[in-house]
């Protein structure tokens, strides 16, 4: 049985985020490296560094929470998981969907690398869609 890393960062953020914890420690990896740089870049969480114990690589996360708790819990972000390891979703560049009319990210591996929906259309290529954020 093989390891859905996406799906576990995911899932792990999300878990974070609606438990209201500031920090999230997941594995590092190529495409989580680039998944993360991604959230960072586009404001979905503080800061990021990477952090070594017994010869395991790991990322620390810092989330973005809004200050004023005394309001019911409302989530910061969603996270939806799109290609799985059982059935993967491939789209051409015209047809990547747009989350919330443009406010969310497409997340997409592409043959140029992990990249966002609105860098795949600037560069004309498609890819596979890993994820949606909103």
């Amino acid at each position: 049985m093989s390891r859905d890393t996406i799906a576990e960062i995911i899932t792990s953020i999300r878990n974070a985020d609606m438990d209201r914890k500031r920090v999230v420690r997941i594995a590092a990896t190529h495409i989580t490296e680039n998944i993360v740089r991604i959230l960072l870049r586009e404001g979905f969480i503080e800061n990021v560094r990477k952090h070594r114990e017994n010869n395991k690589k790991f990322l620390v996360l810092t989330l973005r929470h809004r200050r004023n708790r005394k309001r019911p819990y409302r989530r910061n972000f969603n996270l939806k998981r799109i290609s799985r390891p059982g059935l993967r979703i491939y789209s051409k560049y015209e047809r990547i969907p747009r989350i919330l009319g443009g406010m969310g990210v497409v997340i997409l591996s592409t043959s140029r690398g992990i990249m966002t929906d609105r860098e795949a259309r600037l560069e004309g290529i498609g890819g596979e869609i890993l994820c949606y954020i909103w």
